[in-house]
């Protein structure tokens, strides 16, 4: 009985190495591979974001300062000076 026990540990010993080194870590690297590659993308959505609010804020300043020329035109009057003797 005592080898029987001894090939019997063997045998699950073997056949959990087996597991761990060919299922769980290979699954573990994978994991922390679609971590990084997850930030990365959330960083270079948070670029494009900000990109295109500044390109966004960009034309309403320009288009502000273009209405608020227009708005001034029409409201000057022009005068001329009467003179008197």
């Amino acid at each position: 009985m005592g080898l029987f026990k001894v090939i019997a540990w063997g045998i699950i010993i073997y056949f959990l190495y087996k597991f761990i080194f060919g299922v769980v870590v290979p699954v573990s690297k994978a994991a922390g591979e679609m971590k990084s590659k997850i930030a990365q993308m959330q960083q270079q959505q948070d670029q494009y974001l900000k990109q295109q609010q500044q390109h966004f804020q960009q034309q309403q300043t320009k288009q502000q300062n273009a209405t608020s020329k227009t708005e001034f035109e029409g409201e000057y009057i022009d005068y001329e000076e009467i003179k008197t003797k």
